[in-house]
């Protein structure tokens, strides 16, 4: 089983990236999926999160109305639009399968964890 998260890079201050994590191994199409992000030294953060059809989502209020996140059940992927990136936002991303269907903002209800990607916004 396995959660692979790219789409990171360095990018300029209001600049956009868009994150992808596709899962391999085993379909996460029934479960919630999340997006958190760690600078080191500080503790993880929730970012966004949606639920396993779609319909409803969470986000942090530190990327309220500049993120989103979507998700392609057929191909188990789910995804984070970031705009207008601000460099409070450097971190590395991480995206994880909920245990559940529904919208969960508690990282220690996700099981299976990517690696990590790094996002970087810097003039």
């Amino acid at each position: 089983v396995q959660l692979q998260a790219s789409g990171g890079g360095l990018v300029q201050p209001g600049g956009s990236l868009r994150l992808s994590c596709a899962a391999s191994g085993r379909t996460f199409s029934s479960y919630a999926m999340g997006w958190f992000r760690q600078v080191p030294g500080k503790e993880r953060e929730t970012v966004a999160v949606i639920n396993w059809s779609g319909s409803s989502t969470y986000y942090a209020d530190s990327v309220k109305g500049r993120f989103t996140t979507s998700r392609d059940r057929a191909k188990n992927t789910v995804y984070l639009q970031m705009n207008s990136l601000k460099p409070e936002d450097t971190a590395v991303y991480y995206c994880a399968a909920a245990n559940s269907r529904w919208v969960d903002q508690n990282p220690e209800n996700y099981s299976y964890w990517g690696q990590g990607t790094q996002v970087t916004v810097s003039s």
